[in-house]
């Protein structure tokens, strides 16, 4: 269980000199160091460059100085489309451990975000060949959008791109899909309350964020959610030897397992396997039994089927154990 120890919070305001463009590496240096245990209050904006935000129909004065500065200064970016504060150094982390991730609390700081389709993505391609981006309000006192004429939706924000660095062998990752390291795995169920684990690469972990979703639909076809500016509070914890493969999580009422590869099918396969592995690992079921309670407990969900590498998640939950975690 993390320790009890007092908490120190840490402020990562997002600027040129804490936000990264479109990559997760091994080389990047730190925005951040903390020890375990601490809190950190996480600034991220969204990944348009303000050009794009004012030829969608921003006006210039909505958009904040922090974000001109970026896309200004930061010369290396790419090869993925997402705006990442961080990374944040770990104390004591090394390869091989366990990184919890607390999500404490997330909360949008503009009063606008943005849908965009693009020509070539998003589930069906063919049949909307074009580029739209589309600016929505959003309502911060009442957590609500109106998404389309008549239609308004309850936000359930949550940051859909987090991950640490990947292994130095792997080079500059694409921030576009999910994989080893975590990134953007879009996952919906990811709000305050649960807890993201991703196995540590390198020495210090170094974490990033960004990509906040104001909310999403499980699969997030036309490509993205309804992305905004937020605020996030994180607390991180260390497993020391925590032999993780791939990223996992945890919900106050379910265990969520991950499936991730380009073919769909066989990332049904590999979340099927997470499940199997997990409940040999933690309640000490042989795989039989594991397929068994896969087939009649656990939910299959497609978290995302835009981001190259699709996503499926297996919703565990806990209230089926008799003799618990």
């Amino acid at each position: 269980m993390p320790s009890k120890k007092p908490e120190t919070v840490h402020q990562l305001a997002a600027s040129p000199k804490t936000v990264h463009l479109g990559h997760f590496s091994s080389d990047l240096k730190p925005a951040l160091v903390i020890d375990p245990g601490d809190l950190v209050v996480i600034e991220t904006l969204g990944a348009l460059s303000p050009e794009e935000f004012e030829a969608a129909g921003l006006a210039p004065d909505l958009i904040p100085q922090a974000l001109r500065d970026i896309f200004q200064e930061v010369k290396e970016r790419g090869p993925g489309p997402h705006t990442l504060t961080g990374p944040v150094f770990i104390q004591d982390a090394q390869p091989g451990d366990m990184l919890e991730v607390h999500l404490q609390a997330i909360k949008p700081t503009r009063t606008y975000g943005y849908n965009r389709i693009l020509s070539g993505m998003g589930a069906l391609p063919e049949e909307f060949p074009y580029n739209s981006t589309r600016l929505l309000q959003i309502d911060i006192d009442r957590m609500t959008s109106e998404i389309a004429p008549g239609v308004l939706v309850p936000l359930r924000p949550f940051f859909g791109t987090m991950g640490v660095a990947p292994p130095p062998a792997m080079g500059r990752v694409s921030s576009m899909p999910p994989g080893i390291h975590g990134g953007n795995l879009d996952n919906k169920e990811l709000i305050p309350g649960t807890i993201l684990y991703l196995p540590v690469h390198v020495k210090g972990a170094l974490f990033s964020v960004g990509d906040a979703h104001a909310v999403q639909g499980d699969g997030e076809v036309n490509l993205t959610g309804l992305e905004m500016a937020a605020q996030g509070t994180f607390q991180f914890f260390l497993r020391k030897n925590g032999k993780l493969a791939w990223p996992r999580a945890e919900t106050p009422t379910h265990f969520i397992l991950m499936g991730f590869n380009p073919d769909l099918d066989v990332a049904v396969q590999m979340a099927i396997r997470e499940v199997i592995h997990f409940l040999g690992e933690k309640m000490g079921l042989n795989r039989e039994d594991a397929y068994r309670v896969a087939s009649l407990a656990a939910d299959l969900r497609v978290t995302q089927v835009v981001d190259g590498v699709k996503g499926i998640h297996a919703m565990l939950p806990k209230a089926i154990f008799s003799r618990g975690k």
